[in-house]
């Protein structure tokens, strides 16, 4: 009988886009795809861009002989010209095109890689609006759209528009019902490219000196997709960002397989101080952090001197709930004797849809975003561009996180 599962392959390489790759590679997988994350380098671990260390499955040369339903390209600069300059990936895809097979490619991939190929002459097709020029005299009728279908090549315009591709590469090889059943559980944004709001309650300032120190961990069973764009969007801002392992290793193994490597161990981590702590969530990634001692013990602190901290998708329901880190202490004083009453007063989040029946208090959980006072939450993968906007709007205002919106394609440029 023949093998009804679908090969993927995805390369990477120095100065790819992580946030396109990962997102890629997560939605493929939940889809039931068999993806090879390959790189194109010397060696297995890549440098994207933004700082972010992504470790592949194998090196692009040991999948030479492979075949695959479907190759697609994740973007950044200058990961899409060494993608263009790797004679290996061009025969591959080129290989690809002949078959009649899926190829795709998003932000400046198309234009760099696929456009330089000879691929898309005379193909109506989109990429991000700074390489649109560069596509248009590649041969390709150029279009406008957040992602673009036409016979065997789909592309897409920037890491504000990768799941809405990735969801559509999943319709390509499964069929739309799969789509949806993989979509629904993203909880993506119905109005893709308006301008996103964030529910704010108690608001207060979030200060901090110089340059934000801002920690994310990550363990084994971390939402990969959530953890790479809270990092990648963070750094945009300038922020400095510490990725801290709960492991014993730098690198982890994240929920759908992608390999992480975090910049230190969260014993190390543990020595400087945040303005902010942020937990990604995925389920195995939650229950790390709940049994980290150390990590629970920092945010109490955050807490405590009244400084900011967050969480999304399982972590709020599963690490903040169920360590006391939803209410927060109110002295106040009793005035026949003086003596100090300490009064605990809950605090309004919101978490992954499935997760919220944990929360304490459920009457903010149907927002996207919740900050109050001190504290961010989220839902799940497709809102966590909504929760790292959130928090650069919180650290430098709007009108900085709506700069970052627009070039990563998340908002209409």
């Amino acid at each position: 009988m023949a093998s009804t599962t679908k090969k993927v392959l995805v390369p990477i390489a120095n100065g790819t886009e992580p946030i396109e790759a990962v997102i890629t590679i997560d939605v493929l997988r939940r889809g039931g795809a068999d993806v090879t994350v390959a790189s194109i380098e010397k060696q297995i671990r890549v440098d994207a861009t933004y700082d972010v260390k992504l470790v592949a499955d194998s090196l692009l040369s040991e999948c030479s002989d492979a075949v695959f339903d479907l190759i697609t390209l994740p973007g950044g600069i200058p990961g899409a010209t060494n993608f263009k300059n790797c004679q290996l990936l061009e025969k591959l895809v080129k290989k690809q095109v002949e078959d009649g097979k899926l190829y795709a490619a998003v932000c400046a991939s198309p234009a760099v890689a696929f456009g330089s190929w000879g691929l898309l002459n005379g193909l109506k097709a989109t990429c991000h609006p700074f390489f649109m020029d560069e596509l248009k005299s590649s041969g390709a009728i150029t279009v406008e759209s957040r992602v673009h279908e036409e016979g065997n090549v789909v592309t897409s315009r920037g890491p504000g528009t990768t799941m809405e591709f990735a969801v559509a590469l999943v319709e390509k090889l499964f069929g739309k019902e799969k789509a949806d059943e993989v979509s629904g559980p993203l909880v993506m944004r119905s109005n893709h490219g308006d301008e996103y709001s964030i529910k704010e309650l108690n608001p207060m300032q979030w200060t901090f000196d110089n340059v934000p120190q801002v920690l994310v961990p990550i363990a084994n069973g971390t939402e990969e997709m959530e953890a790479i764009i809270i990092i990648d969007i963070l750094r945009r801002a300038k922020v400095n960002v510490v990725v801290a392992s709960v492991e014993d290793s730098l690198e982890i193994l994240a929920s759908r397989k992608v390999k992480l490597e975090a910049d230190m161990l969260l014993d190390e981590a543990a020595k400087l101080s945040y303005d902010l702590i942020v937990l990604p969530g995925g389920l195995g990634g939650a229950q790390a952090f709940a049994k980290s001692e150390k990590l629970v013990n920092m945010l109490k602190k955050q807490r405590e001197s009244n400084r900011p901290y967050g969480a999304m998708c399982a972590s709020p329901a599963l690490v903040l709930e169920p360590h006391g880190l939803l209410k927060i202490a109110h002295f106040f004083t009793i005035d026949t004797t003086g003596v100090k009453i300490l009064d605990f007063k809950g605090k309004k989040a919101t978490a992954f849809p499935a997760m919220c029946n944990k929360l304490s208090d459920p009457s903010e959980i149907e927002n996207r975003v919740v900050v109050d006072g001190n504290l961010i939450t989220s839902r799940g993968p497709g809102t966590t561009m909504e929760f790292a906007l959130g928090i650069v709007e919180k650290l430098f205002g709007r009108d900085k996180a709506l700069e970052l919106a627009k070039p990563m394609l998340f908002t209409h440029p």
